[in-house]
């Protein structure tokens, strides 16, 4: 049934492109970003539009979308499942498959740091704005901030992130910032997932903006994450990562369980890890997330 609703999907396009905003404003839409149980649990899919297909091994393991959008529908049907997190081409496959009911979403901003790039660090917004997303009724929008001391881009990247939140938050919208603290090394950028490293991401995060009644951040799980925490009142969603294999998987999950008692904590956004496990079963991965919640 999914299957032959997306082999459809290019033809939508080419006879009503005007069904994506059809789709948009009869979308049923959650009641809160925490959903009933009062924690999140958003599925994120905007890797490809920064260039970052890979999965494990596999370089290319989000390149065909069909397959994408198939492990998308399965893991938002799962109960528990709060939210997506993407870029236009896939929210708007979603909607038109008209799987986003009753779901928080929230359009990514930022997607020109293109992974393994010169200019990895200056993160365009080349993505959704604040005006779409508001216009299309979705949640928040969420944006990729690296602040790597030895790159002047950074500054330009603060002022748009900056920016961005000004401009959610006068809508009423979640701003979910994503911050590390990165340097370039031989040629990539890594970023730095020490503890300090991460509490000083998060106080220069914190700090975006005019106003920050709207802005909730999204951080990497590392060792002494209470320390992590207690350097910000503002709400906090765990991000996932590629963690590679089975056994990744299982510290993973074991890494967020603990995270996720601490204060301030309002749940999980992962993409890789729950649309791509390594034993294939995006349900059960999802429900095994779910679970830890």
């Amino acid at each position: 049934m999914v299957r032959g609703r997306i082999r459809e999907l290019t033809s939508l396009r080419v006879r009503d492109p005007e069904a994506v905003a059809t789709a948009a404003a009869t979308r049923r839409r959650a009641k809160s970003p925490l959903g009933d149980t009062g924690r999140a649990m958003v599925i994120a899919a905007d890797h490809p539009a920064r260039g970052a297909t890979a999965v494990g091994g596999d370089a290319l393991a989000m390149a065909d979308r069909a397959e994408l959008l198939r492990r998308l529908c399965v893991a938002l049907e799962r109960p528990g499942v709060t939210g997506v997190l993407g870029t236009a081409d896939i929210l708007e496959d979603l909607l038109l498959l008209g799987v986003l009911d009753d779901k928080c979403v929230f359009g990514s901003m930022n997607r020109g740091g293109l992974a393994g790039s010169v200019f990895e660090i200056d993160d365009r917004f080349t993505g959704y704005d604040a005006h779409t997303i508001a216009e299309l009724r979705f949640d928040g929008g969420k944006m990729l901030t690296r602040v790597a001391l030895d790159d002047p881009a950074t500054a330009g990247v603060l002022q748009n992130s900056a920016r961005a939140v000004d401009e959610l938050a006068e809508r009423r919208l979640l701003a979910m910032v994503e911050p590390f603290l990165s340097h370039w090394e031989d040629g990539r950028v890594r970023n730095d997932l020490s503890p300090d490293a991460v509490v000083r991401s998060v106080a220069i995060a914190s700090g975006l903006g005019r106003r920050s009644a709207y802005t909730w951040l999204k951080l990497p799980v590392v060792d002494d994450m209470e320390r992590v925490l207690a350097a910000t009142t503002l709400p906090v969603l765990l991000l996932g990562g590629d963690p590679g294999d089975a056994d990744g998987e299982r510290v993973a999950r074991a890494k967020w369980w603990r995270a996720l008692r601490l204060p301030g904590v309002q749940g999980l956004v992962v993409g890789r890890s729950l649309l791509y496990p390594a034993d294939g079963d995006v349900a059960g991965a999802v429900d095994r997330a779910v679970g830890l919640l």
